[in-house]
């Protein structure tokens, strides 16, 4: 073979890379990333899962390098070579070596190489990755001016051997998907670039938009099945292919007669890589397609491992991280793991047809039900803030087990039992919707059962549906509770009805009667010496008396909750009384005092139901001071919290009288424009720039902004932005492409610099240093004119 010669008007740019046929879209940071890794690296290998794009950014990254190569840039294509033993061979014809009959392939090419400076270019090495080891190992330790690029699913496992995992392109946030800014996103601008090639014409639009965002949503922004989408407008609309996309591995099919067999469709890509699997890692791959969102090796282990050692399970979960199939994350010390939303689906069918798919969803469901249950007995412990933190991480797993439980026959107590134990963890985060909607379905399908769990149940689900307003439903399902006490007869139940019947009463405004009925409930957890119940109870007949104006007995009640809490090391219901004597010193004038009690409060548990209430309260003494920009802004970070919620003060009306006349005092002394946009600062904050802003943790002595952003160099103020963004070092690491270490140690500089001594300082410095340079680009605007 007559070694190819690419660029004829340029003899010194030689070897084989083709040309790139469709445009190159994004993939700056990578490129930038491996362009820097290859300055020291000998071997490079690009890993990652099929179709997420290794070839096209290693040929363009061998492209950008080819002229560091006095002996040209080679690609050895290795997708369709699948005799090991001819690995050398077919090395040599792409190189033009032709070696004699009776020489070795691999001398020959050694004898080829040993003068020469070149690049190899190894694509696609996963199912000959020994083979490619051993050629690699050999060539690099004879031929000192070659350098290797490989790419494959999996590493090759070899000493000197740099890796760099190629991620999925960036995609628009589920939540999120405003015209304005979408097709910043990889993916999307991917889809429209391929779109416009199929049908001319084609872009994005307000119309479009929506389905363009799910596409790439559903297709975990991988660049292969979006291609593969993009060329179904041939004969269908955008909003067809996202709604045919239930049936993907039918319908992305069809890449074109130049793409190479194995990604002539979805299914035969995703084929490969399970194929390249042993029989165990394909066995776990099928089992842990029952996880949603991620999981951990403990959770791999209870739910997936019964046949298998711990040993093992660690081998088989670290193999399929090595092939690319699982995702490992690391955040704060924890490790998790997850399946891109097509390898589960693709795992999920594996599953069910080996017959093991009940078994391993019961034990998914018993895995977190045992969990929740634990969370609940930790509830009033120095471990309350880890189970909170656990409840936000699994969300989508204690989803999955609940709906498992409902529609499972003989499985709906899990569900009772799952829901009695997490609801006051889900109040405590604010997430009021999933609580209603789980504790009404448990309700209903175990309508007709007497059990112990449902009187919790019945309690969660009362009180969610009385902050939300719904007074009716909640009366309703206090007087089930009061009817299954006589049921069953124990203190217990009769304690939570009472509870329950008093909390609502609160909300609805008859403040008399819910006094008494809450002291009637905490008597009762007293004489069964329930100690998670007597502190919630002091802590609900605190503000009851609050609202019904017996400030001294409210303070006794938040004093004694104190008292409990304190010595346990207990966050939530400790930062709760705070506020609440907080909220009496403000009744009472002290304003002093109630800012004090309120960050007090807010530095103790930063969870979103707290900090909606003290960040409240902070805005309501701001307006006592008469700091009306500063109580706008507290104002909508409050709000943004309520609206999570569901109903600002969760409902108590008489506390909304407070809300509403501070809101009308500081628009009047504002005035419409200025109230809206303090507002609006506040509403769009992030929850940790709101924590960060009430607390007042930006600079000491308040100093000019433009100064203090010229002491951070250029990726300082990145990551200073990131940390604002509540990202860890690990994370911001991962997303500029750095080191954990580097990451650390451009926080430390910002900290230093900025003399600061925590990151949500770091947050309200970035946040008020924006809305600075937002005020004095409107003052130069105005200077204009």
């Amino acid at each position: 073979m007559v070694p190819a010669v690419r660029g004829a008007t340029d003899p010194r740019v030689i070897g084989n890379l083709p040309h790139e046929l469709t445009s190159f879209v994004g993939r700056r940071r990578e490129l930038s990333e491996a362009r820097r890794l290859s300055e020291d690296a000998r071997l490079l290998t690009l890993t990652g899962v099929g179709g997420v794009g290794k070839t096209r950014l290693a040929i363009r990254l061998a492209g950008a390098l080819q002229r560091a190569f006095r002996d040209g840039v080679w690609l050895v294509e290795l997708g369709d070579q699948s005799d090991p033993d001819l690995l050398e061979d077919y090395v040599a014809v792409t190189l033009g070596i032709r070696p004699g009959s009776s020489s070795d392939p691999l001398h020959a090419i050694i004898d080829h190489c040993a003068d020469r400076s070149l690049l190899l270019v190894l694509d696609n090495c996963e199912h000959l990755v020994d083979s490619v080891a051993r050629f690699a190992g050999a060539i690099l330790r004879r031929c000192a001016g070659v350098k290797i690029l490989a790419t494959s699913r999996e590493s090759l496992g070899m000493g000197g051997e740099v890796t760099m995992r190629v991620s999925s392109l960036t995609t628009p946030p589920q939540q999120s998907r405003e015209f304005e800014g979408l097709a910043q996103y990889e993916s999307v601008s991917l889809f429209t670039e391929r779109a416009a090639s199929v049908v001319p014409g084609f872009v994005l639009t307000d119309e479009n938009k929506d389905a363009v965002a799910r596409i790439c949503q559903d297709l975990d922004g991988l660049p292969l099945p979006i291609e593969l989408a993009a060329a179904r407008l041939r004969g269908m609309s955008v909003q067809q292919i996202m709604n045919r996309l239930s049936d993907r591995y039918r319908l992305l099919t069809s890449g074109g007669r130049g793409v190479p067999s194995r990604q002539q469709t979805l299914r035969l890509s995703i084929d490969w890589s399970y194929d390249l699997c042993s029989p165990l890692e394909q066995r776990l791959w099928g089992r842990l397609s029952v996880f949603s969102g991620g999981f951990d090796l403990d959770a791999v282990e209870g739910v997936c491992g019964q046949d298998m050692s711990s040993t093992e399970v660690i081998d088989i979960v670290t193999g399929l991280v090595e092939k690319s199939i699982l995702i490992r994350e690391e955040s704060d010390g924890v490790v998790r793991y997850h399946l891109l939303d097509l390898l589960r689906e693709y795992g999920s069918e594996k599953l069910e047809a080996t017959g093991e798919q009940y078994d391993v969803h019961r034990r998914h469901c018993d895995w977190f039900e045992d969990l929740a249950v634990r969370a609940d007995s930790d509830r009033i412990s120095s471990r309350q803030a880890e189970w909170i933190a656990w409840l936000r991480r699994e969300r989508r797993n204690i989803d999955d087990a609940l709906e498992f439980a409902i529609s499972t026959p003989g499985q709906v107590r899990s569900a009772t039992r799952i829901v009695a134990a997490l609801h006051q963890l889900w109040v405590s985060d604010g997430l009021i919707d999933p609580l209603r909607y789980w504790a009404d379905r448990t309700l209903d399908a175990t309508a007709a059962e007497t059990d112990m769990y449902r009187a919790d149940v019945l309690c969660g689900g009362s009180g969610a549906h009385a902050i939300q307003g719904d007074h009716v439903r909640a009366r309703e399902l206090v007087d089930e509770g009061w009817r299954l006490a006589e049921v069953m007869g124990d203190v217990r139940s009769r304690a939570l009805a009472a509870w329950a019947d008093g909390y609502v009463s609160a909300s609805a405004g008859e403040f008399d009667t819910a006094t008494a009925k809450l002291e009637s409930a905490l008597a009762m957890s007293r004489f069964e010496r329930n100690l998670q119940d007597v502190v919630i109870g002091l802590d609900v007949l605190g503000l009851a008396y609050i609202l019904a104006g017996f400030l001294d007995r409210a303070v006794e009640c938040f004093d004694e909750c104190l008292e409990i809490t304190v010595p346990l090391n207990e966050v939530k219901y400790q930062a709760q009384a705070l506020g609440f004597l907080g909220l009496v010193a403000w009744l009472r004038g002290d304003f002093a005092h109630a800012s004090d009690y309120s960050t007090r409060s807010l530095r103790t548990d930063n969870s979103s139901m707290n900090s909606a209430w003290r960040i409240e309260s902070l805005a309501w003494t701001a307006a006592e001071q008469r700091d009306w920009k500063h109580t706008a802004v507290l104002l909508g970070a409050a709000s943004m919290y309520w609206q999570k919620i569901g109903r600002p003060l969760i409902g108590f009306a008489g506390l909304s009288r407070y809300h509403e006349s501070t809101m009308e005092i500081t628009r009047k002394a504002l005035g419409d424009k200025d109230f809206d946009k303090s507002f609006q600062k506040g509403f769009v904050m992030t929850e940790v720039e709101a924590v960060a802003y009430a607390l007042d943790e930006g600079p000491s002595a308040p100093t000019d902004s433009s100064a203090e952003a010229a002491q951070l160099t250029r990726r300082e103020q990145q990551v200073a932005e990131l940390v604002a963004q509540g990202l860890t070092n690990r994370s911001i690491a991962e997303h500029l492409f750095i080191s954990p270490r580097t990451a650390q140690g451009h926080v430390e500089h910002v900290l230093t610099k900025l003399g600061f001594n925590s990151r949500t300082q770091i947050a309200a410095w970035v946040v008020s240093h924006a809305h600075e340079e937002e005020s004095q680009g409107a003052a130069r605007s105005i200077d204009r004119q």
